[in-house]
């Protein structure tokens, strides 16, 4: 059932993001369409463009986004709110997510990555 409910939600994750894009490009599209031409005299532009516009977009005014780093601060400062209780279920947990098997304390930190 565990795979089943991941793929389930990776689909979803993807629909969601596949309807997300297509409906913000429409959107610039239409604004652009609507705004440009008359405001600035350019030329309108179709939905590729509008894609290719939100990702130039991105790229210029947000940059390439650091989720790795926020990823680890979020899990450190979690980790020191921890109680040692909790610590061995999250790692327990963790080992047996990942196919590995009860979590044992004498494991070497070699094995464990």
């Amino acid at each position: 059932m565990h795979g089943r409910f991941r793929k389930r939600n990776w689909f979803r994750f993807a629909l969601l993001a596949i309807v997300g894009i297509a409906l913000a490009s429409l959107v610039v599209m239409l604004l652009w369409n609507w705004l440009a031409p008359a405001v600035f005299g350019l030329t309108k532009i179709h939905y590729l463009q509008a894609i290719g516009l939100l990702i130039l977009s991105r790229i210029l005014f947000r940059g390439q986004p650091n989720i790795r780093g926020h990823w680890r601060r979020h899990m450190e400062q979690r980790w020191q709110e921890m109680a040692p209780e909790e610590r061995e279920n999250f790692r327990a947990g963790m080992w047996s997510c990942w196919g590995r098997g009860k979590y044992d304390e004498s494991t070497p930190k070699e094995e464990a990555k």
